[in-house]
């Protein structure tokens, strides 16, 4: 641009020069150098714009946004029991026992002898006929108390990153970081499934002052005039309909947010049928992921990887879209999911007295001391689908309602874990170590390997009010309601996955059109333990209070969080 205006402005000199050969008239010689003067002084204008135009264009490419919330609960929890007990089949423990398997029971040296010794009460009941089949072995002594958190401060940033590729190629990331006031660990204490911090759960889960990559990927829309879109990455799978409204945010995610808040990594095949159907918005794609990969990073040249990879498929449709009315379709499947996912914990001492006895005595000499470990899942437990339909309606006055229904399906193998198999608890067997010198428990199968199916309703409003707006929402799960929404970022856990009842109210203070305050309180009313995970056989908390029934990890009878928050968005 600046050798074009130049070339201009030279050919402006040489036709002057040429005027002034021909012509002798002083004045005229004056109006000349008056015009050069007034064309330099534009070519400087023009050249500063040019300038800021050529830099705007090489530096801006990316245009980054994002927003700040800071955060403080106050949560309480009621009547937290642990009743740990495992299902141990004692037949089969008893068959191996008189065939001298674990050694002679009068000897302190065998394995059997030592056994008994160290639990008097189970060698009494065993040598009485009182254990036979499979029954509950307890493994510790039930406790029972109510626990209070009366001030929680989290802090919360997300960087939005946009950039156009191409007329009808872009790409859009958000890199997350949440915490808690005064912790970076990373690592929490396995004392629930919400605690298990892995890659579908990170953006959700505090996790430290670093920054994540929540979501990297890229849209190819409108393959070749077809009205096809192409998207490849890691997915905008977070705070989909109608979860996005009590956020006070634009629809977060593609999928149902009451059946999938959780990240992911895979590709959306999508086709905008409006012109077809003269639907306004409507839409079909075809998603497709991978939750787990089973072997690279693994330990897989051991020869001895047992697990599958995790792959997740399914349809989303958006019927209708139009602004006032809103209506989805989604139904989708995992295939091959494990006993778990590879993450990190930090061992409670609690379960090291029980599983770790030999590391517990050095454990108890640094009672505040947790050592912190990579966990894999060690066993392919089943499939699962999950279907929803729901339905949400905007009022040009801004008044919003909503509702969902959800259905989960679990199709176990009968395979179990530490933890269990798929909603359904182990069968441990006895079973001496590889030096012959302990009898050890090793999960063999699950207590059944039934179809289970679940489901879970959502129903909720959103109205104008004085300075802003208020929302009142319900949500219930039943006793197998297995969705994945584990990664959203309500410290007792998504509620969204609750087996039971969460009531929550909110009101939402516009400060300006870039900030605003949230003032809410849910309650919890758990029905089912396990709430968020696919492990284990859900169990009625009512039993596990009362002692007839037992849990690996603390159950929550009843809980309420109530906080406050400040939000801008920039």
């Amino acid at each position: 641009m600046r050798t074009l205006i130049s070339i201009l402005v030279a050919n402006a000199l040489f036709m002057s020069g040429a005027a002034v050969a021909t012509d002798t008239d002083v004045q005229k010689i004056a109006e000349l150098e008056k015009q050069l003067a007034e064309i330099s002084e534009d070519l400087d204008y023009l050249n500063s714009r040019v300038d800021k135009t050529e830099r705007h264009s090489a530096l801006d490419r990316i245009e980054i946004t994002g927003d700040f919330r800071t955060k403080v609960h106050s949560l309480h929890y009621q009547n937290v029991t642990w009743n740990p007990a495992m299902n141990v089949n004692f037949s089969d423990f008893a068959a191996k026992a008189m065939a001298g398997e674990f050694g002679d029971p009068s000897s302190a040296s065998s394995p059997l002898g030592q056994m008994m010794m160290a639990n008097p009460d189970l060698a009494a009941a065993f040598q009485s006929g009182m254990l036979q089949g499979v029954m509950p072995m307890v493994l510790g002594q039930k406790t029972q108390q109510d626990i209070d958190n009366d001030i929680f401060y989290t802090t919360r940033l997300r960087l939005n990153l946009n950039a156009k590729v191409w007329d009808n190629v872009s790409f859009a990331g958000r890199l997350t970081m949440y915490k808690s006031w005064g912790d970076s660990t990373g690592v929490k204490v396995f004392d629930s499934w919400n605690s298990f911090t892995m890659d579908g759960t990170s953006s959700g889960s505090t996790s430290g002052d670093e920054l994540k990559v929540e979501r990297a990927y890229f849209n190819w829309k409108d393959i070749n005039g077809s009205g096809a879109y192409l998207s490849i990455g890691r997915r905008p799978s977070t705070y989909g309909p109608p979860s996005h409204y009590r956020e006070n945010e634009l629809r977060g995610g593609t999928p149902s947010g009451h059946l999938v808040n959780f990240n992911f990594d895979g590709a959306t095949l999508g086709y905008d049928l409006t012109d077809i159907t003269g639907i306004e918005g409507q839409t079909v794609r075809f998603c497709y992921g991978q939750g787990f990969e089973s072997q690279y990073g693994n330990g897989e040249l051991f020869g001895d990887i047992i697990t599958k990879d995790t792959h997740l498929g399914g349809f989303n449709i958006d019927v209708i879209n139009d602004g006032n009315h809103f209506l989805q379709f989604t139904l989708f499947g995992a295939k091959d999911v494990n006993d778990g996912f590879t993450g990190t914990m930090a061992f409670p001492t609690q379960l090291a007295s029980i599983f770790a006895p030999t590391m517990y005595q050095d454990m108890q000499k640094f009672e505040n001391f947790n050592f912190v470990t990579r966990v894999q899942p060690s066993s392919v437990i089943g499939d699962m689908y999950l279907g929803g339909l729901g339905y949400a309606y905007e009022s040009d006055e801004d008044m919003k309602m909503f509702a969902s229904l959800g259905w989960t399906r679990a199709e176990p193998t009968g395979n179990a874990g530490l933890f269990g198999g798929m909603l359904s608890d182990a069968v441990f067997e006895a079973a001496l170590n590889n030096t012959g010198t302990e009898i050890i428990m090793v999960p063999t199968s699950t207590v059944d390997s039934d179809t289970k199916d679940g489901y879970g309703v959502y129903v909720g409003m959103q109205i104008p009010a004085p300075y802003g707006k208020f929302g009142l929402e319900y949500n219930y799960g039943s006793k197998y309601w297995s969705p994945f929404t584990q990664a959203q970022d309500d410290p007792m856990g998504s509620k969204l996955a609750t087996r039971g009842h969460v009531a929550e109210a909110y009101y939402i203070f516009d400060i300006n059109p870039k900030m605003f305050i949230k003032l809410a309180g849910l309650y919890y009313d758990y029905e089912y333990t396990g709430s968020g995970s696919p492990v284990g056989a859900p169990q009625k908390v009512d039993d596990v209070i009362a002692g007839n029934a037992y849990s690996m990890l603390p159950v929550v009878d009843t809980a309420y969080d109530i906080n406050a928050s400040l939000t801008i968005n920039f």
